[in-house]
């Protein structure tokens, strides 16, 4: 077990102290007029000042006589006394943090940190916990040095993301239409910029994280002192600094221990209390991260500064924690999918990808708690400024993939909770499943999947399977004699020259692979049981 948090000595007392240094120090080489000196002029200043300023309040005021030097004079009185007063509380509190011996030795123990990273300091810094801007860089965007530009490595404007087609193709991109359009997208920008993303990612809002923080602390303990979780600080290509923990598993028994497993988490999510808990229950190597502008990240959480994120995260795991991307298992929860398919699209040697109540596309869901008469504004505001197109980045992922389904879920249904055909989950597996095979899910393989979505118990399910007499041994022998004929690449062409029966069989098998059903609502924790790798052949 890790050496106990030290709370409360954080680094805001050497914020204070630094500023009021520089304060003191401004004033350091001015000619300071001797008292005496002071006292034969000052009256004459003043009644100087006082007739100045009567002159201009009398001619120049809207409201003659209210602003008057002897209406001023007391405000400024008051002022004067609250900033004495704050100076002496700043004063009280520097000097009892610099009597303190623990602060003191905080303060060494960081200055040494910052000139030398080296293995004893930062482990001794781990020790305390502080506000984290005071903590040192760990980990740079441009350490890599073995980074393949053909991927579309970063740069300072960001990495790749897929870009939106146009509302109206065909459209001649003229000077008159672009001066039309303009209307409309400083709408859409201000919409983004205020309400929407706020709307969008409530974790980011600074009275929640307020609010929070007691638990976000506790938490942040427990991982440290319970299971000597390591905290680092990694620097984004945008300049965001993006606030991670990291539990190695390595050296236990546990075989899953071996693996590492991303956690993504949801538009409230911290990784302090977040779906970390589920791979860490289930034994395995953890590393969580907050969101740009989550508690101790920087920033503000849209799609770029998302993704730059996700990308010195897995910049991190791979070159400075050692996995390999083999090794690696991206686990998402909710709006987390975001970065997760990212992550999937960038990095296409990740082990595997887990989404957990995630959704194909944010359109449908942000029209659901909007009024129809924004439809145009709202669409046009997520596609250019909050795209977050889960279901087009995860088809661009060839490995495997596992979606978990809350069948109670009340987030991500267009209607409501018990209306399970609306939940947007079934529209992410309907987009994999018909990139990958396309002749499966045809016509026939398409309702049959419908039909089997529509199940809302272990019960209805099995019966949907024995109606369609589904036989996983033929399922299996006929994937795995494509895969060996033709290579192992989506889309696959299987099943063009079979009957609807034999498509409809593998269009079942397939959605069932894919696809678990979890009975609880969206924020319910998922189980370590439930936390299973996806089916591959």
């Amino acid at each position: 077990m890790s050496q106990p948090l030290q709370r409360g000595k954080g680094t805001y007392g050497h914020g204070l102290a630094f500023l009021f240094h520089q304060a003191s120090s401004s004033s350091k080489g001015m000619d300071v007029p001797k008292r005496e000196y002071g006292a034969e002029i000052g009256p004459d200043l003043g009644r100087d000042a006082k007739g100045q300023w009567g002159n201009f309040s009398h001619n120049a005021s809207p409201l003659p006589g209210y602003l008057s030097l002897s209406k001023v004079v007391p405000f400024s009185h008051y002022a004067g006394t609250l900033l004495l007063l704050l100076a002496g509380v700043a004063c009280l509190r520097g000097i009892g943090r610099w009597t303190n011996p623990q602060y003191r030795q905080f303060i060494t123990i960081l200055e040494a940190t910052h000139r030398n990273q080296s293995a004893e300091n930062k482990r001794q810094l781990a020790n305390y916990n502080f506000d984290f801007k005071s903590w040192p860089v760990d980990f740079h965007w441009k350490e890599p040095s073995s980074r393949k530009e053909s991927r579309g490595g970063p740069s300072y404007q960001g990495v790749a993301l897929l870009r939106p087609e146009p509302l109206h193709r065909g459209t001649a991109d003229t000077l008159l239409n672009r001066v039309k359009k303009l209307p409309c997208q400083i709408t859409s920008y201000l919409v983004a910029h205020t309400l929407g993303r706020r709307m969008l990612y409530p974790g980011s809002v600074y009275l929640l994280q307020k609010a929070l923080m007691p638990v976000l602390l506790q938490g942040q303990a427990r991982l440290v002192e319970e299971c000597n979780g390591r905290r680092a600080k990694l620097l984004a290509c945008d300049g965001n600094e993006i606030d991670t923990m990291f539990v190695d598993r390595r050296e236990t028994s546990e075989p899953q221990g071996q693996k590492l497993v991303i956690c993504c988490e949801g538009n409230a999510g911290f990784y302090e209390v977040g779906c970390i808990s589920t791979p860490l229950e289930a034994g395995y190597s953890v590393l969580g991260w907050n969101h740009p502008g989550f508690a101790g990240s920087t920033g503000v959480p849209f799609p770029q500064n998302e993704a730059n994120a996700m990308d010195v995260v897995v910049q991190f795991a791979i070159y400075r924690l050692g996995f390999q991307p083999q090794d690696i298992i991206i686990y998402a929860w909710s709006i987390g999918g975001f970065t997760a398919t990212w992550a999937a699209m960038s990095y296409p040697d990740i082990s595997a990808v887990i989404l957990d109540a995630s959704f194909d596309d944010l359109v449908p869901l942000a029209l659901k708690v909007m009024p129809d008469s924004w439809r145009g504004l709202v669409t046009r505001t997520v596609r250019q400024h909050l795209n977050l197109n889960n279901a087009e980045q995860l088809c661009r992922y060839q490995g495997p993939v596992l979606l978990i389904r809350r069948t109670k879920d009340e987030i991500i249904t267009t209607t409501v909770p018990e209306d399970i055909m609306s939940n947007r989950g079934n529209d992410l597996l309907l987009k994999l499943l018909q990139y990958r095979y396309p002749c499966v899910m045809a016509e026939e393989g398409l309702r049959v999947v419908r039909q089997w979505l529509e199940a809302s118990s272990q019960l209805e399910e099995a019966s949907i399977f024995s109606r369609w007499e589904v036989e996983e041994d033929w399922c299996l022998s006929v994937l795995r004699s494509y895969q060996a004929e033709r290579g192992p690449d989506f889309p696959w062409s299987v099943g063009e020259d079979m009957n609807a029966d034999g498509r409809q069989q593998l269009a079942l098998f397939l959605a069932q692979k894919h696809l678990h059903n979890f009975e609880a609502t969206h924020c319910t924790p998922l189980p370590a049981q439930n936390f299973q790798m996806p089916w591959h052949l």
